[in-house]
């Protein structure tokens, strides 16, 4: 895998090689904080091909997740990305974001229109003096000739799209916009995944789509997540874990096996790597990483 700050992820992913990249939120006290920096080195020993940090509800995390990502730039050999909304932010204040992004060494943006500020499932209003949509995002933000652009990218479409086809409309219009590469939330089927790229390649969108893993490690949280998603959790999946409910270990343990599972179907099949959603947390990852076929 390669590795290197000051690389662009669209290079690191146009080299061919397998991907291997960690994301993480900004923690909301000290606590939270130490358990942050021991995971990101825990897993900065598996020399990942990137990290990206997430950006809070409305932009709430803004000077934190600027703050995380450029001391990762700093003092780790990790290249970082970080997660821009159109959330809660005008056109300027946009540009004054990126500006501080760009001062702390960070040249890789996953570029978002974000959720409602009502929250996933409510209508959409745009900011007065923003954005409305994240391909909008990616063209200002591609203004810049020194940054790296990444979407979102949705297996069994968006929770607000009306139908596959619209879905891959609005993915398209992201790539005419400049996005150079894809990430997509939690996949659940790795059917789901071959079944996106096919659409987007149908379609003329022609860039690396890096499948999202996050193992199920507890079954009403990772239940809430895929409904907050506006999707369902395969029966497939359900028929394993479910008997299990009363035994957390033996959740936790089957949770690892299907997401190894998945990961190894979905670098058969050709996916160009793999983001880990860690949850801020190390052990889960690393115990799926070792796990690989890949790198047995």
């Amino acid at each position: 895998m390669a590795s290197g700050r000051s690389t662009s992820i669209a290079t690191l992913l146009g080299q061919g090689e397998r991907s291997f990249s960690f994301e993480f939120f900004p923690p909301k006290d000290a606590a939270g904080e130490e358990v942050l920096w021991r995971s990101i080195s825990e897993l900065e020993e598996l020399r990942p091909t990137f990290v990206s940090v997430t950006y809070g509800a409305g932009g709430s995390t803004r000077d934190r997740t600027i703050e995380i990502t450029g001391r990762i730039a700093r003092e780790t050999s990790m290249t970082p990305m970080a997660h821009l909304t159109c959330v809660g932010h005008t056109v300027e204040e946009i540009d004054d974001i990126l500006d501080s992004l760009a001062a702390a060494g960070v040249q890789n943006v996953l570029a978002l229109r974000g959720d409602p500020p009502g929250g996933p499932g409510t209508p959409w209003t745009a900011t007065e003096g923003g954005l409305e949509f994240a391909a909008e995002l990616v063209g200002l933000i591609r203004r810049r000739d020194d940054v790296s652009v990444g979407v979102a990218v949705f297996p069994e479409g968006h929770r607000d799209s009306t139908s596959l086809e619209a879905d891959v409309a609005v993915m398209k219009a992201k790539y005419d916009a400049g996005a150079q590469f894809g990430i997509t939330e939690m996949v659940l089927r790795a059917s789901d995944y071959f079944g996106l790229v096919e659409r987007c390649r149908a379609a003329g969108v022609d860039m690396p789509i890096v499948p999202g893993i996050m193992p199920i490690l507890a079954i009403g949280s990772m239940k809430k997540m895929v409904e907050l998603s506006g999707r369902e959790m395969p029966t497939e999946i359900l028929d394993r874990i479910e008997p299990l409910a009363e035994d957390p270990e033996a959740v936790r343990a089957e949770g690892i096996r299907i997401a190894t599972e998945l990961c190894d179907e979905l670098l058969a099949g050709g996916a160009p790597g793999l983001h880990f959603y860690t949850l801020n947390r190390s052990k889960a990852t690393r115990e799926i990483y070792s796990s690989l076929a890949v790198n047995a």
